[in-house]
């Protein structure tokens, strides 16, 4: 049976990131994980990063990370209620913010703070980049990976998917060899 505290919890904890998901889910990421790991305790840096992996391979949003942390802390009813709460006060947020658009849109204030959202949003993404690799770290092998990942991206039109194939297969590699710890 699952304490109602730890629902109330997980409704105040994900209501409160949805309201400042400006850039979407890879923007608020560190706040994510700065809650459930840091303050709330209610998992580790491996977990957190395996549920994250997890979403990265699931067709759909990001925001599935945030079913899947209250499905890890809660179970089903974990998993409704941190749904229910990063989505339902964001999709109002948005409902209102769209209405009064069609009043001021093209008025200079609107402009204004169209533009200056935009800088926020970058700059909360690569923070969300930044932590999210800081807590993957597992030894001298990762920013190597990192690094050959993001080569891959800029300087090849191939997809993605084979750098991650091909670094996964590194990574196996040398943890049986044991020239790299996994975890």
């Amino acid at each position: 049976m699952i304490e109602t505290g730890i629902l109330g919890q997980l409704a105040r904890t994900f209501s409160m990131i949805s309201l400042i998901a400006i850039g979407g889910m890879n923007a608020v990421l560190p706040a994510l994980r700065h809650q459930v790991v840091d303050v709330l305790l209610w998992m580790d840096d491996a977990t957190f990063m395996q549920l994250f992996a997890v979403t990265q391979i699931t067709p759909g949003p990001n925001v599935v990370i945030v079913s899947l942390v209250g499905w890890q802390v809660a179970g089903l009813p974990g998993l409704l209620v941190a749904t229910f709460s990063m989505l339902l006060p964001a999709c109002l947020l948005a409902f209102t913010v769209g209405r009064l658009t069609s009043k001021v849109a093209g008025t200079a204030g609107f402009r204004l703070a169209q533009d200056a959202l935009v800088p926020v949003a970058i700059g909360l993404i690569l923070a969300g980049g930044l932590d999210l690799a800081i807590a993957a770290y597992r030894g001298w092998m990762t920013p190597l990976l990192i690094a050959a990942n993001v080569a891959f991206v800029l300087f090849t039109r191939l997809n993605p998917v084979w750098a991650l194939i091909a670094s996964a297969g590194i990574a196996l590699g040398a943890h049986y060899s044991g020239l790299f710890p996994l975890v």
